[in-house]
C-alpha cells in the first residue's frame, strides 16, 4: 500500500508511535526504565497541580481500577504522590513527585529533539503548516482543549 493511500489518521499514529518509542527507550537508557507505556500516558495527563484520577482514567481511555492499579505502580516507583484536593476535601490529587518531574521535562525534551529532527526532514514551512493544522483540526477533535 502505497503512502497516499493510508488514511491521515493511521499517518499521525505512525509518527505518533515512532515518537513515543523514542522516548521511552531514552527514558529507559537514562535510569527511568521500568516505565511502561501505559504509565507514561498516564503521567502526562497529569496537570501541574495535580490531576484526580477519574479525570486521568477518563483522559486516558481506561477504567478508574485500571488507573488506579497504574498510579499505585508509579507511586511505588516514586514517579507520582496522592496530595489531597484542596477544592474538595474528599477528593485526592495525583501529583508529579521530583522524580517524576524530572522525567517529565527529560521526556519532553526528547520529544523536542525529535520534532527539531522531523523540522529538518520537512522543511520549516511544512512543520509550521503541520502544526497548523493539527491545531486546528485540534478544535474539533480534543475534548480537553
Amino acid at each position: 500500500m502505497a503512502d497516499e493511500e493510508l488514511n491521515v489518521g493511521l499517518l499521525m499514529l505512525i509518527a505518533y508511535r515512532s515518537m513515543e518509542d523514542r522516548i521511552f527507550a531514552a527514558l529507559a537508557d537514562s535510569g527511568y526504565g521500568g516505565i511502561t507505556i501505559a504509565q507514561g500516558r498516564i503521567l502526562a495527563q497529569i496537570g501541574a497541580d495535580g490531576t484526580r484520577l477519574t479525570e486521568l482514567a477518563a483522559r486516558t481511555q481506561i477504567t478508574k481500577q485500571t488507573a488506579g492499579f497504574l498510579v499505585d505502580q508509579l507511586e511505588r516507583g516514586g514517579f507520582v504522590e496522592r496530595v489531597p484536593d484542596a477544592t474538595d476535601g474528599r477528593a485526592r490529587l495525583v501529583r508529579l513527585t521530583a522524580r517524576g518531574q524530572e522525567g517529565a521535562d527529560f521526556a519532553n525534551s526528547i520529544a523536542e529533539q525529535i520534532q527539531t529532527e522531523w523540522s529538518e526532514h520537512l522543511g520549516a514551512g511544512q512543520m509550521r503548516a503541520l502544526r497548523k493544522a493539527l491545531t486546528r483540526l485540534r478544535e474539533i477533535t480534543d475534548p480537553y482543549a
